[in-house]
């Protein structure tokens, strides 16, 4: 069951359809069993994929319930989105570069984690030899933050984050 770098990817199969009920319940139409946000967020790690669809209407309700698990996963400590990161997401809404965000953070986070498999693989091949190249870590992980960050200035022309009208 190891995984090998030559590994092709899975045939293109019809994502699972998970139906929510009105009483906000989840049924995994896959194997008939109801399912939690936690089992939602399991197969999102195991890489499967589902759509979420009102079971009533057949409403896509895919992006609001990745959305809530992502705020159940910051609710429980997790942290992994900075404050200052969630507050220039919000700015976007309703703004002239709304439409360009979502494809520009899909093709950055691609490339972030093309990067972590990298450094998983360089960890990996080090503990081998019993030796962590923790400065070479170190620059990767400062690399892709670096990056991050200027992605995320590029969204705010003329210092939008700042208060330059003061003076």
């Amino acid at each position: 069951m190891g995984h090998s770098a030559g590994k092709t990817p899975p045939p293109e199969t019809e994502p699972v359809i998970i139906k929510k009920y009105a009483n906000r319940r989840l049924y995994h139409t896959g194997t008939s069993s109801y399912v939690t946000l936690e089992d939602l967020y399991d197969m999102v790690k195991n890489g499967e994929d589902f759509i979420v669809k009102d079971a009533k209407t057949g409403e896509d309700l895919t992006r609001s319930v990745l959305t809530q698990i992502i705020f159940e996963q910051e609710a429980k400590g997790t942290n992994l989105l900075p404050v200052n990161f969630l507050k220039q997401i919000i700015g976007f809404y309703g703004g002239k570069m709304q439409g360009f965000v979502p494809h520009y953070l899909e093709s950055t986070m691609e490339n972030f984690t093309r990067n972590q498999d990298e450094i998983q693989k360089y960890f990996s091949e080090a503990m081998g030899s019993y030796n962590l190249p923790l400065q070479q870590f170190e620059q990767l992980s400062k690399q892709n933050i670096d990056i991050f960050r200027k992605t995320m200035e590029m969204f705010t022309p003329f210092g939008a984050g700042k208060d330059n009208r003061k003076k």
